[in-house]
């Protein structure tokens, strides 16, 4: 299936955009530990305020309240690490698996913490990653250490479920810590849930056990989907373009919130205000001459990656950008991804140690009419369709990926004036 997009010439639009995947999985695995027992929809509706409805939560919602023996996460990486770990310390014994990329996404480093604090993970067949045949059980807990520039959701799983273990866990983090703000966030929604979790040094945490209350719990919008109506608003020609982002905090525990920060230099102005009813929102406008060029670290922040690249080559905005190691690992390779799909647009990207992408001008031959792949990854669509402001039109091959973390994404854009024809 492909999709061929028009843009609209003037954005003046009002979008609510999806509740936070990043805290509604968090919460829900927070919400079944402190639970006890199986958790019900009944229960989730009553205790959890505004889920995400993606795929990616879908598939969580589905594995803790109907817990099949064999429970497959399709393409949710998040769920695959969370789940592995809650399902260490929960009774039964169940097979996890995913989709063919899920299989070849590694595990190893949480699934060897994993059997140190003794829980029963077996690989169901390749050394290393998914499916796991996991059997849980009481464990004692106590001390790991991990290299910090791993995925921090590795971190996060063993956080997570460091209150029900009879030491809690006690977690040394070697080398550069990356995606910090994730770790920061794990912690923080642990905490609203009762537990004590805290850093103890800039590298070393302790969770202590006593397990978790259940708490009624509202999860804010999501910040990392803001991005690409961010890259609208610099992407359109239009001066007087406005665009306002309810539920979205200023003082927001999400990593990617740095995005009202990032997008100044680009041209775009945050304006935190409170709607008629209350809540928090988020008012995007249009302000001064764009820079020159930009350099910026997102260690912190790599799933904004797709959209800065993008956004910046379609400014002609030369950049570099560093901090992106864990995007080999993502949904696809997304550094190999961005830089082939931006090639069929005439642009040249280079990367350097895979974790570097920069772009000093160099341009080489468009195709005619690019049809952008997706490699199965929401990010590269939702990314790259703000790109139609500036060709004229755009296809987009697979455009159903973005069920992933924003299912509405496409009738958005055409609620603010975009023409998508199938």
């Amino acid at each position: 299936m492909a999709i061929t997009l028009f843009p609209t010439q003037k954005i003046q639009a009002e979008v609510t955009l999806p509740a936070s995947k990043s805290i509604s999985n968090r919460a829900l695995i927070i919400h079944a530990l402190a639970s006890g027992e199986r958790v019900t929809k009944e229960s989730l509706g009553t205790v959890l305020k505004n889920i995400s409805d993606c795929d990616d939560t879908r598939v969580m919602v589905r594995a803790l309240t109907e817990t099949p023996d064999v429970i497959d996460i399709m393409a949710a990486g998040t769920a695959m690490r969370f789940l592995s770990a809650y399902l260490t310390v929960t009774p039964g014994t169940h097979t996890i698996t995913g989709t063919e990329r899920m299989r070849h996404r590694p595990i190893g480093i949480l699934v060897d913490a994993l059997r140190q604090l003794g829980a029963q993970v077996e690989y169901v067949g390749e050394e290393g990653f998914p499916p796991l045949r996991i059997t849980g059980g009481r464990h004692k807990g106590g001390r790991l250490e991990l290299p910090g520039n791993v995925s921090s959701q590795y971190i996060s799983a063993l956080l997570m479920i460091g209150p029900v273990l009879e030491e809690g866990i006690s977690l040394t983090l070697g080398g550069d810590i990356v995606s910090r703000p994730y770790i920061e966030m794990t912690l923080s929604i642990m905490r609203d849930f009762g537990a004590k979790a805290e850093w103890i040094s800039d590298h070393e945490l302790r969770v202590m056990p006593g397990g978790y209350k259940t708490t009624p719990y509202l999860i804010e919008n999501d910040w990392s989907a803001s991005s690409y109506w961010y890259e609208m608003m610099a992407l359109s020609h239009d001066e007087t373009s406005s665009i306002v982002l309810p539920g979205l905090f200023s003082k927001s525990m999400q990593g990617d919130s740095a995005i009202s920060r990032i997008f100044r230099p680009l041209g775009i102005e945050t304006i935190f205000e409170n709607g008629t009813d209350g809540v928090e929102r988020v008012r995007l406008k249009r302000c001064g001459t764009p820079c020159d060029r930009m350099d910026y670290d997102l260690v912190n922040q790599p799933d904004l990656a797709q959209t800065l690249v993008v956004t910046c080559a379609m400014m002609d905005i030369p950049f570099r950008f560093t901090g992106l190691q864990s995007l080999k690992i993502k949904e696809t390779d997304r550094i190999t991804a961005l830089r082939k799909e931006l090639r069929k647009l005439g642009y040249n990207i280079q990367e350097q140690d895979d974790s570097i992408l920069f772009w000093n001008g160099e341009r080489c031959p468009a195709l005619e009419n690019p049809a952008i792949d997706t490699y199965e990854d929401h990010r590269m669509a939702m990314a790259f369709a703000p790109c139609a402001l500036r060709l004229g039109q755009l296809c987009i091959n697979n455009p159903e990926v973005v069920s992933k973390s924003y299912p509405a994404y496409w009738e958005d854009l055409i609620k603010v004036g975009f023409k998508v024809c199938r």
